[in-house]
């Protein structure tokens, strides 16, 4: 069942084999601290930086950040509970969650101000076209 991960594999690519393999990263339930020392153990050859960085992928997605907003304990590989996740770890998810969609809500409504923005101008110089051609000697 253990599969090795190549060494160069991408993040991206040991985060769906990790998804795959282990039913607490398929549901994003809480991982127990030092869950990277068990994944280095189980698979030879993993190379530390390419598992930092998909762990890191995973626990800030957003189906991650919601379970441990809510969550009360973390799970081992094996889906056992490992833990307790601690008030301060919920408040940091619900605060990592408000802030990303406030930024989100600010992107979009820049956007938004933007598309509006860029209508009045095509509208401003569909006016002056149209007046230049009204004015225009011919």
């Amino acid at each position: 069942m253990n599969t090795p991960a190549s060494p160069a594999q991408s993040p991206r690519a040991l985060l769906k084999s990790l998804q795959e393999q282990y039913p607490v990263f398929r549901d994003s339930q809480p991982l127990a601290i030092g869950i990277d020392k068990a994944l280095l153990e189980r698979i030879p050859g993993l190379e530390k930086k390419v598992l930092r960085i998909a762990l890191s992928l995973h626990t800030h997605s957003m189906r991650y950040l919601r379970a441990m907003e809510k969550a009360t304990q973390r799970f081992d590989l094996d889906g056992n509970v490992a833990g307790e996740v601690t008030e301060e770890h919920r408040q940091h998810a619900a605060e990592t969650i408000r802030e990303r969609l406030k930024k989100q809500a600010e992107e979009r409504r820049a956007q938004q101000k933007a598309a509006r923005e860029a209508q009045a101008e095509r509208l401003r110089r569909e006016k002056l076209q149209q007046l230049a051609e009204k004015f225009s000697r011919k």
